[in-house]
């Protein structure tokens, strides 16, 4: 997607520390997107991701629905988008925590096995 200078798969959304996959905790398996803001906003992000997810589906929390945000305004587009959707939308919207960087197997998956690959 123009605008997205570089995707991070990681956990994120627990109390405790140092997840793994293997050991995922209280974590929950997402992406970290950097982007430039002058390219591509916030809410475009919300529509591509909306687009290509089931908000539907309840899951554990490792594979939970989760839209994490960084500032009120980015809160306030997720909630808009979460409301978009409809009613029976499992998705959380909750602030940014700290970030850990999955496994190397994890990274780049769709472009290594293709765009058939499940998004959650």
């Amino acid at each position: 997607m123009e605008g997205v200078v570089r995707t991070v798969v990681g956990y994120s959304g627990g109390k405790e520390r140092d997840p793994t996959y293997r050991n995922i905790k209280d974590s929950t398996e997402c992406i970290l997107i950097e982007y430039d803001p002058s390219l591509v906003t916030f809410r475009d992000l919300l529509v591509e991701w909306a687009n290509m997810h089931n908000p539907r589906s309840k899951r554990k929390t490792q594979y939970r629905s989760a839209i994490f945000y960084a500032d009120d305004g980015q809160k306030r587009a997720a909630l808009e988008a979460v409301k978009g959707l409809g009613r029976s939308v499992c998705t959380a919207v909750e602030p940014v925590g700290p970030f850990y960087r999955a496994e190397e197997y994890h990274q780049n998956f769709l472009a290594r096995r293709g765009a058939g690959g499940a998004a959650y």
